[in-house]
């Protein structure tokens, strides 16, 4: 354990942080199964539709600095694939 004050702020600072990322993270899988399910499923209207909620949750996550801007545009054309070949 740190013994400084600032020190101290910083661990609980983090702590916090951590646990809004991991959140996001959840979050943003959670979109992505449900994406890679309707898929499954052979429902596009369905698949359609998480499509844009994906979408969406990738560029919140780049937006609050948890996934870097390469790595969403990455992610959303890989999803758009999946999409546009099960049709």
């Amino acid at each position: 354990m740190p013994n400084i004050k600032s020190a101290i702020k910083r661990v609980k600072t983090t702590a916090s942080k951590t646990m809004q990322n991991t959140m996001t993270k959840t979050a943003l899988k959670t979109q992505l199964k449900k994406f890679d399910e309707a898929l499954k499923g052979n429902d596009t209207n369905k698949a359609d539709e998480l499509l844009v909620s994906a979408t969406r949750s990738i560029d919140k996550a780049v937006a609050k600095g948890v996934l870097h801007k390469n790595t969403a545009n990455r992610k959303k054309s890989a999803i758009a694939k999946k999409l546009n070949q099960s049709k």
